[in-house]
């Protein structure tokens, strides 16, 4: 839908962690995002929002994005009227939402951007309690997604809404990827964009080969030069899926029965064909 980000770790870990080839570096693939933004794909991603939601605008509504990633779906919040704040380990990341806020917020004491991980416990309670909790496809990439979504659900008001998005879990084909993934980040860069070309061609020649048989070559075309429901073009969003590690994954039920241990309530939720991407929830505190 809107954002990977990062949200987990030491600075100085997360960076050596990239250097050995353990972590992928959201934040750079972000910056290139950042250059083909454009209100078309801010308005899809606000349409995204707002449908998962079911509310139409959050006037009055504080909203906090754990792992902003490009800070699009910080801008949307924001567009929508709610009081942000977005945070990201990835200083990269973290420039990019400033970025944004730039062109579209200047100087605007209702989005706070910050440098934070979800997984110290020290920054999150200092952060307090918000009406609106989003991560989307952030907490399966801090090598510890269970811990990751408790501190989400700590940090929702009473009477709020959790919205996060994680990796399906399809087994063999998940462990497949997961090997994909480990191999692109100890490639030396120069080398990564071949092989993501050469990960995904296997799908790409089956989209094509439907597309010429269905006399719709132009879907094709229109599929690489548009934009998904995460505001990305399918290059960005190629590179994003491949070299996203660490990699963890969860099925519907467990998202399920983790939340609703912890008091929350299922109110929207988006899993049917998916396949290897994320299943996304809303869930309502009740208290």
């Amino acid at each position: 839908m809107l954002a990977d980000g990062v949200a987990f770790t030491s600075h100085d870990g997360y960076e050596q962690e990239i250097a050995r080839g353990e972590r992928f570096g959201f934040g750079k693939n972000w910056r290139h995002f950042l250059r083909v933004l454009d209100v078309p794909r801010i308005d899809r991603a606000e349409e995204a929002l707002v449908s998962m939601l079911r509310e139409p605008s959050l006037s009055s509504r504080s909203f906090l994005d754990v792992g902003c990633g490009s800070g699009l779906s910080s801008l949307v919040a924001r567009r929508l009227g709610a009081r942000v704040h977005s945070f990201d380990f990835d200083a990269d990341s973290v420039r990019c939402a400033e970025e944004l806020r730039r062109r579209f917020f200047p100087d605007d004491s209702d989005w706070e951007i910050a440098q934070g991980s979800v997984l110290d416990s020290a920054y999150m309670q200092s952060l307090g309690t918000f009406d609106v909790v989003y991560s989307w496809g952030v907490l399966h990439h801090t090598g510890r997604m269970w811990d990751g979504v408790d501190a989400a659900c700590r940090a929702v008001a009473p009477n709020g809404k959790l919205f996060i998005a994680l990796y399906n879990d399809l087994g063999t084909r998940t462990r497949r990827w997961r090997f994909i993934k480990q191999t692109y980040n100890r490639l030396p860069s120069p080398v990564r964009p071949l092989f993501t070309a050469m990960a995904i061609a296997p799908q790409e020649t089956k989209d094509l080969a439907r597309a010429l048989a269905g006399g719709r070559p132009g879907d094709y075309l229109r599929c690489w030069t548009g934009c998904n429901d995460r505001g990305m073009n399918r290059w960005r969003d190629a590179v994003d899926w491949v070299g996203g590690y660490p990699y963890e994954v969860a099925t519907p039920e467990a998202v399920f029965d983790f939340c609703r241990a912890r008091g929350f309530q299922l109110t929207a939720l988006k899993c049917g064909g998916v396949g290897l991407g994320c299943n996304e929830f809303v869930f309502d505190r009740k208290d």
